[in-house]
Parts: structure tokens; sequence; C-alpha cells
């Protein structure tokens, strides 16, 4: 038993931490580039906060700007800022932007270039990849990969809906209903996802977060209450209860593509591509959990069947961790309406 209160303990630790999890390792820096007359830039950058430093990265403009990097930051309350005016005379089309110090952190920056004969463009810049070659026309071809990139990623540093599609698994245990639902909350996710993107619908963020927190506490609560061979209403018909949730889901979703943007001309392939992302990297979680409880399973049997079996302990441990952290979020979402 001992054993098992050391797992609980652990997974408890992990759950938990997201709620606190380093937003200096995992938050992204911005740089925002404005073209204002055919030789200006209006240029925005913001770097994370790492133990009340700014990260030691530095956005740089193409040579043929003057200045190529701003003023020293300023904080914000929550990142390091500048601004300023970029002086391109021969522009910047071929040239590269770059983020040097990039490599050796362990998040991404997103470029966001606005210029007044390409559409918008949004780029993701890795560890691995620090610098950008402006082209001299944007394929569609860039513009998906580019969504593809950012959809994906959006999806695995949400942990709102990736814990919401976690209790889905801990709660549904007929396999043909828990393809039911995961593909319920797909295909509502993608509907608001899509009107919301595309300024059909408008509804205000902090609600909607709130409400996705309280989608998840509402799963803790059924995982509690499951009893051995009887199957409650959000067992009986998943696809429902996923549907609905997957609806608000999708608002949340949009949020973060709005404060992206899409491209003016390439909308349609930058809305499917950030949805796909958003699928891919949903698909990889819920075949990673499968795959990691299989291994359980096969190697510790009883402790499988701890989280498997209705009341116990590791069955009830999994439905109040859920549901605490889930409540955390509730509290701390309303309390900063």
């Amino acid at each position: 038993m001992s054993f098992l209160r050391q797992v609980f303990v652990t997974l408890f630790l992990v759950l938990a931490g997201v709620t606190s999890a380093s937003a200096h390792a995992l938050e992204p820096g911005y740089l925002q580039m404005t073209q204002l007359t055919p030789e200006t830039w209006q240029v925005f950058w913001r770097k994370p906060d790492v133990t009340g430093a700014p990260m030691k990265i530095t956005a740089r403009l193409p040579e043929t700007c003057s200045p190529a990097e701003g003023d020293a930051p300023k904080f914000d309350g929550s990142a390091w800022v500048s601004s300023w005016l970029a002086e391109c005379p021969s522009g910047i089309a071929g040239a590269t932007i770059s983020i040097p110090g990039l490599e050796a952190q362990r998040t991404d920056v997103l470029l966001r270039m606005q210029s007044l004969d390409l559409p918008l463009t949004t780029i993701r810049l890795t560890p691995n990849e620090i610098a950008y070659t402006v082209p001299e026309t944007l394929t569609g071809g860039e513009v998906f990969a580019s969504y593809l990139g950012l959809g994906f990623e959006h999806i695995l540093e949400g942990w709102d809906h990736l814990l919401f599609v976690f209790a889905l698994l801990v709660l549904i245990r007929d396999f043909r209903r828990l393809v039911g639902a995961i593909t319920a909350f797909t295909i509502a996710h993608s509907i608001t996802l899509a009107l919301a993107s595309m300024g059909l619908i408008q509804v205000p963020g902090p609600p909607v977060e709130s409400i996705i927190a309280l989608s998840i506490v509402f799963l803790a609560i059924e995982i509690l209450k499951h009893e051995q061979g009887q199957y409650r209403l959000s067992e009986r018909y998943p696809w429902v209860v996923s549907f609905s949730f997957g609806l608000l889901h999708g608002l949340g979703f949009a949020g973060a593509l709005s404060d992206i943007g899409l491209p003016y001309g390439e909308i349609p392939t930058a809305l499917l591509a950030f949805n796909v992302g958003v699928e891919l990297g949903q698909l990889t979680f819920v075949v990673a959990v499968l795959a990691f409880y299989a291994v359980v399973r096969a190697a510790l049997p009883a402790v499988g069947r701890q989280f498997r079996t209705a009341h116990t302990p590791g069955n009830i441990f999994m439905g109040y961790a859920i549901g605490g952290v889930a409540t955390f979020w509730l509290v701390e979402r309303v309390s900063g309406f």
C-alpha cells in the first residue's frame, strides 16, 4: 500500500504542478513587426520573465534595418517589453530576422509580421530554428506548415484541454463510447473554433475559460460517482457531454488563435492547419496516455486495476486530483474577472 501511496502522491504533485508550472520555462516570446511605410517598421518585442529578470534572448532585425535591436526592455508586470521604429531603406525581403539566445532556452518565440503588400505572417521560432528568412511571397504551403505547428503546440500547452481529455479517458471504460466521446469533442470544438475565428460569434474570454474549468470539475464528479457495472448518464451518452463542452473548448482555442491572427487571403488554409494541428496534438496525447496505462497494466496489474475500478484508492484519488486542479483553475479564473 505504501507503494501505491507514493504513486498517488507523485501523480498529485504532477497534476497540481500544472497550476503553477513554470510559466518562465514554457511562456513564449512575442515579436510583432508592423510595416508603416515602405521603409519603416513598428516593432514590439516581449520576452518572458525568469525569476525577476528578462529571459536572455534578443530580437534582432536584419542588418539593413536601423536600429536592428531595441532599447533595454521594461517590466510590465508579467513580461519584459520594448518597442521601437526601425528604418529599413532596402526592405527586408530575403533578409533574416533572428532571436539570439533562443537556442539555449526551452521556449519558443512567435513572430508576427504585417507588411503593406503581403498577408499577415505568423512564424514560430524554436531553439532548433532561431532565425527566419523573409520570403518575397508567402506560399499556401508555408502558411499551412506554420499554423499546423502552432495548433499542435497550443493543445500540448493547453493543460485545461488536456485534463478534460484525460478525465474522459478515466471516466469512460467502454472503448466504443470513448471513441464516440473524443470524436464528438473534436467535431464540436472544430465548429466553434471556425465560427469564432471568422468573427461569426463573439464570447468574452474569461467566462469561457471559467466554464472550461467547470467542465473538468463535472467530469471529476462523474468519476467519483461511478458504480461498477452501472453507467451514469454521462457514460451512456458521453458524446452528448463531450459535444456540449467541446463547443466551449473551441471558443478557448479561438481565443488563442485570435491572439496569433489569421493571414489575409489564406484564412481557410490557416484555420484548417491550426485545427489539424490541434487534433494531431490531442491524438498524440491520447495515444501516449493509453500506451502508458497499457504498460502499467502489463507490468503492475494490481496498480492498473486501481485506476479502472470504482471506489478503489486509485480511482478515488484520480477523481479528487482532477477535480482539485480544475477547482483551483475555476476559482482563479472567476476571481480574475
